[in-house]
């Protein structure tokens, strides 16, 4: 099994930056790494993922605006946001692959940007 440990979300005002943070601890090699986010009300909606040895792919929304790095010595992926904007507010969630098809959620951590 898969535990990610999430870090660094909290409140900021519009255009201000956040960077997050997702560790993961796993006997298994691990393929894909990335975010998702859920807003009150809607569904989860991809933000950010990488593939080992890939590119990264990018919500339309946040392109220009986030960047998705990976440590694969840590087994860590951040995701650094700038310019967010009150649309950006959700509970954003971890998301680790593996590579026979089965994927693995952190709990999430809350990032709110309000005025």
């Amino acid at each position: 099994q898969v535990q990610l440990v999430e870090s660094g979300g909290g409140l900021v005002q519009p255009g201000g930056s956040l960077r997050l943070s997702c560790a993961a601890s796993t006997m298994f090699r691990i393929n894909t790494m990335g975010w998702y986010r859920q807003a009150p009300g809607k569904q989860r909606e991809l933000v950010a993922t990488i593939p080992s040895g890939g590119s990264t792919n990018y919500a339309d929304s946040v392109k220009g605006r986030f960047t998705l790095s990976r440590d694969n010595s840590r087994n860590t992926v951040y995701l650094q946001m700038n310019n967010l904007k009150p649309e950006d507010t959700a509970v954003y969630y971890c998301y680790v692959g593996n590579y026979i098809g089965g994927g693995y959620w952190g709990q999430g951590t809350q990032v709110t940007v309000s005025s």
